[in-house]
């Protein structure tokens, strides 16, 4: 120890500083190095050293992953059900007979193979903002998992005790495990937050295996895999039912279950209000309550938890209709059982999938333009198209090309651009029906149309009228009439199986007049103008208790207020994402419906359609799958030809020819028939043009004959296109 000498011993200094020993001097660049090394372990427990790439790459891994494996599993479960259908059929062919369970195990066999046809060409999407987070957030919990075996986290907390150990050497090698020596050097040189983790990474350093030992069997240990702090408490709760009104100073809310937040962010309590309200009056208040716990009204919700004082309270951080979904029929093109299960259209605020049952109930979805009422009501078509047990008919309120992939494919029973007088007659149709359905259920025992007698009444009817004001608004041609039987199909055809989708974008009472709505028991309002427009849609007074299409900010495509009979719940929903412009999904599902249906027997032109022929006899054109060019222009199809129609496009066609042959665009009726030939007179010949449409004969112009009784080459063109629907 050196110290200061003086010659006089009074003025010796009573304080002596004494000069760092080699163990203080170790101590302190081991405080340094601790500090370093807590720094990098805390940026590395934050997965800070991943950036947003590496992370999707992983999520796509994981993802592609997973998609192999339920390939696999798909394959395993079709070859099995081709086993079964060989074994069945091999019993069969030796008892001599055939057995009903030959054909449902057949149809087991081709159901299999559609949902791997399914898997097979529907491509893999990109994993989402949420699946990426998921793998952070598992990274992070297998890095905390690593370190609470005795890895590097507990090196900060246990640093007091470092310092009371013999040179801090023995602990330290203790706490740190396979980070000792060079592992040391790395995790403690000097640290800057966002550098590059060295090689070899941390995970390569503790990659050791360990004995993984449950927290509670450590004491003083944490539990790894509990779930994060809530994100509410009880205090917060409370207070905000207070600030809101619905709890009052004397009165208290009982926690059945206390918050909890899972990995996504969402928190849920159940409890008891007081017995002064009901969670009826709480839902009512949810934008105000939402707003006390800082939050949008989407992102909190209140359900009854089967008692009227009873709510099951769910809030989340963040706002859960921002992103979009893609529809899960991309994923799953499998055939559906609408009556029973539904078809998905949507998600809710706790991003559970929402599917509307197709019985019982008419639709009305309506909203300004560019709402996103098109893509809700494609949701609920095409997945409608995969029922074969449904017959679409679906009327357009544009000349556009928006509806003509459900005529392409064959899916739509009945499909024409607009035209009030087909319209009116496709209403009169189906009340004829609507006649015959219920005379066949009165046969059979029912008063109305349940599941297992679907397709003895000759399946269901969808009606979709698209741009409804088309036909409805004051002033347009047989608006009148087509209201009147509107309104009779609403209230007196959904038991015999016939449905409406009413889709407009201007919801006012004089285009979906109150006798009307009030029998669409499903009702989708997106954004609209005012709160009149919102009530109109979801009914008087909706508005004023807080569901108004109006007021949502901010507006996205999709997105409104869903009343949703069949839960018998009224909430906010966005619809699936499903386009067809730019990716062509559409026309993908639906080809896939179509093969569905074609096996079924369910395509337009397999069946006896009786409102086809029903329109067919009103108005000699056929709409059937969109008309003879699937454009949504009626013709005469060359299915429903009668054989006399059948001889009249052979006459026009050898009339064409024969004027090619002559080199002339005029002849007469004998010099065509004998070109013809086959027996042809120019009698018969005459009678089949005029049939046809090509009217008499006219004076004509041939070179040297002069004016002559003859046909010119446009009347019978014209005769044959019509006859061919163009």
């Amino acid at each position: 120890m050196a110290t200061e000498v003086h010659s006089d011993p009074e003025q010796q200094p009573t304080d002596i500083v004494p000069d760092p020993t080699r163990t203080d001097r170790a101590k302190s660049a081991f405080a340094v190095q601790r500090g370093h090394a807590g720094a990098r372990i805390k940026d590395w427990l934050a997965t800070d050293d991943l950036d947003e790439a590496e992370i999707l790459a992983l999520a796509d891994r994981r993802k592609q992953a997973k998609y192999d494996q339920a390939i696999v599993q798909q394959q395993r479960i079709v070859a099995e059900a081709h086993g079964r259908f060989a074994h069945a059929r091999s019993q069969a062919d030796a008892r001599g007979v055939r057995s009903g369970n030959l054909a449902a195990l057949g149809g087991r066999v081709a159901a299999e193979e559609s949902k791997l046809a399914a898997l097979l060409n529907t491509p893999l999407l990109p994993a989402t903002g949420r699946e990426a987070n998921s793998v952070r957030h598992g990274k992070k919990a297998a890095r905390a998992a690593v370190i609470a075996a005795g890895g590097l986290a507990t090196l900060p907390a246990a640093g007091a005790a470092i310092e009371q150990a013999a040179g801090g050497q023995p602990l330290l090698l203790a706490v740190l495990g396979t980070a000792a020596g060079y592992g040391w050097y790395l995790v403690s040189r000097p640290f800057a937050a966002g550098q590059p983790a060295p090689a070899p990474t941390m995970e390569a350093q503790l990659a050791t295996p360990v004995e993984l030992v449950k927290a509670e069997q450590q004491p003083g240990g944490r539990e790894f895999n509990a779930p994060p702090p809530p994100a509410l408490t009880v205090d917060e709760l409370d207070q905000a039912l207070r600030n809101i009104g619905e709890v009052k100073p004397n009165e208290q809310i009982q926690i059945l279950a206390v918050p909890q937040r899972d990995k996504d962010g969402n928190t849920t309590v159940v409890f008891d209000l007081p017995p002064r309200t009901t969670v009826a009056e709480l839902k009512k208040k949810l934008p105000k309550l939402a707003g006390a716990l800082g939050r949008d009204a989407s992102m909190v919700d209140v359900q009854k938890a089967g008692a009227e004082l009873r709510a099951s309270f769910w809030m989340t951080d963040r706002d859960p209709f921002e992103d979009t979904r893609p529809s899960p029929l991309l994923r799953s093109p499998a055939q559906l059982d609408a009556w029973k299960d539904g078809v998905p259209v949507a998600w809710n605020k706790r991003g559970a999938t929402i599917r509307l049952a197709i019985n019982n109930q008419s639709y009305v979805i309506a909203g300004m333009t560019r709402s996103g009422k098109g893509v809700g009501a494609s949701n609920l078509v095409v997945g409608a198209a995969f029922d074969p047990r449904i017959n679409l008919r679906i009327v357009a309120g544009k000349n556009n090309g928006e509806w003509d992939p459900y005529a392409k494919a064959g899916v739509a029973s009945t499909y024409f651009k607009p035209s009030p007088e087909r319209l009116l007659a496709l209403l009169q149709a189906e009340l004829a029906d609507k006649d015959r359905r219920e005379r066949d259920l009165g046969a059979l025992g029912k008063s109305k149309l349940v599941a297992p007698v679907i397709e003895q009444v000759g399946g269901m009817e969808v009606l979709v009228i698209d741009e409804l004001a088309t036909y409805t608004r004051p002033g347009k041609r047989l608006r009148e009439e087509i209201i009147e039987a509107l309104i009779e199909l609403s209230a007196v055809a959904a038991g015999a199986g016939i449905l409406l989708v009413l889709i407009t974008q201007y919801p006012e009472a004089d285009v979906i007049p109150g006798a009307l709505a009030m029998n669409c028991g499903a009702r989708w309002a997106m954004r609209v103008e005012n709160g009149q427009q919102s009530n109109a849609i979801l009914g008087g007074g909706q508005a004023s208790a807080g569901r108004d299409a109006s007021k949502f900010d901010p507006p996205r495509p999709g997105f409104g207020w869903l009343v949703n009979p069949f839960a018998g719940v009224t909430d906010l929903a966005r619809s699936f994402d499903l386009d067809e412009d730019e990716r062509g999904e559409i026309t993908m599902l639906l080809e896939k419906a179509a093969k569905i249906r074609e096996k079924a027997g369910r395509l337009a032109g397999q069946w006896d359609d009786p409102i086809e022929k029903h329109l067919l006899n009103a108005t000699g054109l056929s709409s059937a799958a969109g008309g003879p060019k699937r454009d949504g222009i009626p013709g005469r199809n060359v299915l429903h030809h009668t054989p006399e129609q059948r001889m009249q496009l052979e006459a026009c066609r050898g009339a064409l020819i024969a004027m090619n042959d002559l080199g002339r665009d005029v002849a007469q009726l004998d010099e065509m028939a004998q070109l013809i030939g086959g027996g042809m007179t120019s009698t018969r010949l005459g009678e089949l043009l005029r049939a046809a449409g090509a009217g008499g004969v006219v004076k004509v112009v041939i070179e040297g004959r002069g004016r002559v009784n003859g046909y010119q080459r446009a009347d019978i063109a014209d005769a044959l296109a019509l006859l061919e629907g163009n």
